[in-house]
């Protein structure tokens, strides 16, 4: 589905990514870790179009996106959540939700103007579709709520049903569980397993292992820029390279 093919990026000299290889198959929880500065970011930055490789070939659906923009790669079926959580804090749980679905909602301008009832339906059905993913991540209990009146961790989930709004062929997840309490990590680790049992297939970012290892079917590792290994969860946390990279090396002396 998403393929890496020996993609370098560097700013001025400083070499950040050098000859990335790794492939996202389709219908599958795929994760990428590595320590602080490895590079996880600038691939998740590149894949959405916020930056531009230096050199290699990032491929959606055998199609070349490494110079499309960020609104086409959303239009291409690939949704983002951040590190950073981005929702609307005045508007209610449904509201932010029904944003997310504004590149599919097809009334026109006409219809929204004056009212007609093609805008009544479409409106209708992207309130049902809306509640329908809230309940997704068991918060359609609180639709009618702002934002601003979550816990950090419903947040987290509100902006998940956000992205999961835009019909997304790969959803990409950027630390999902930063800042989350060990019970908002269980909660969420058994909503995006559900989520792929219901047909998306999902790419993430995580320092959390326990998380990770809970829940992709393979894992890369990045450190220094490189892939240093990839594999099934059971391959990697028994890797000895990504054992020195995470815990360094035993000093003979």
């Amino acid at each position: 589905m998403l393929q890496f093919k020996n993609i370098s990026k560097h700013f001025g000299g400083l070499q950040v990514l050098q000859d990335v290889n790794f492939t996202v198959p389709q219908g599958t929880i795929f994760g990428l870790i590595g320590p602080n500065g490895a590079g996880k970011t600038t691939v998740f930055n590149l894949i959405t179009g916020l930056l531009r490789p230096s050199g290699g070939n990032i491929l959606f659906e055998e199609r070349d996106i490494g110079n499309t923009p960020p609104h086409k790669i959303t239009g291409l079926g690939m949704a983002r959540t951040f590190q950073n959580i981005r929702i609307f804090k005045e508007m209610t749980l449904l509201e932010n939700v029904v944003v997310g679905m504004h590149e599919h909602l097809h009334y026109g301008f006409a219809g929204l103007l004056l009212n007609l009832g093609n805008y009544r339906n479409v409106e209708r059905q992207a309130r049902e579709r809306a509640l329908e993913l809230l309940s997704w991540v068991r918060l359609d209990h609180k639709a009618a709520l702002l934002a601003d009146s979550l816990s950090y961790g419903e947040q987290r989930k509100l902006e998940l049903a956000r992205a999961l709004a835009t019909k997304p062929k790969l959803l990409l997840l950027d630390e999902p569980v930063a800042g989350m309490n060990p019970a908002e990590k269980t909660e969420l680790m058994t909503e995006i397993a559900n989520i792929k049992q219901r047909g998306f297939s999902i790419f993430m970012i995580e320092h959390d292992m326990r998380f990770v290892m809970g829940l992709c079917d393979r894992i890369a590792v990045l450190n220094f820029g490189r892939i240093i290994a990839e594999g099934t969860p059971d391959q990697i946390k028994t890797n000895p390279a990504v054992i020195e990279a995470y815990l360094g090396k035993d000093d003979p002396a």
